[in-house]
């Protein structure tokens, strides 16, 4: 459903995701004094995800594009709070990073702390369709099927019926529309 990657680095991204992660957790668990300057990893928990993502970071082993990939991949194959880990390190104002921190949010029981962020991506990028699609998932969740079909109808409008987010969030309001939730709202 959501928009393939086809560039080259996130080809590898993806291959390299979860043989990258655990040897860098390896390799910077004994290393905190290696860290950039002083401290810079010290809002994380040592040891933690986000911890080993920083250290990389800082270390200058892990570029932008490859914090948002791992995140990417770590969400979305249910490894929420990994993603999060590097996600969080990731460029705030790049819609994807927003909408997959909203996914991995609403994944672990937030939805509510997933609005903001989807509402963050839209407003950098409008025509975001993968944003849309989440969203109107999370509307699902909250038993708001008029809000989820209003993205849809977005949906539909920036893309037509044939693309991917739309066939996606269509699936979910057809199961939520048969559902005893969705026959009972």
């Amino acid at each position: 459903m959501r928009q393939p990657i086809r560039t080259a680095p996130a080809v590898l991204a993806a291959l390299l995701v979860s043989t990258l992660v655990s040897p860098l957790a390896a390799e910077t668990a004994g290393s905190w004094k290696d860290v950039g300057p002083a401290g810079a990893c010290d809002q994380h928990p040592k040891d933690s995800t986000s911890w080993t993502a920083c250290v990389g970071v800082a270390n200058g082993r892990m570029p932008e594009a490859e914090l948002f990939y791992a995140g990417y991949w770590l969400a979305r194959t249910g490894r929420y709070r990994e993603a999060l880990g590097y996600l969080s390190l990731a460029n705030q104002k790049d819609e994807r990073v927003l909408t997959y921190i909203g996914f991995a949010t609403r994944k672990l029981g937030d939805v509510d702390g997933a609005f903001p962020l989807y509402a963050r991506a839209l407003a950098i990028n409008p025509g975001y369709n993968v944003a849309r699609a989440y969203l109107g998932e999370a509307y699902l969740s909250k038993g708001e099927a008029a809000k989820a079909r209003a993205e849809l109808a977005e949906i539909e409008r920036r893309c037509g019926k044939a693309c991917a987010e739309y066939a996606d969030l269509a699936g979910h309001i057809s199961e939520y529309e048969t559902s005893p939730q969705g026959k009972n709202g």
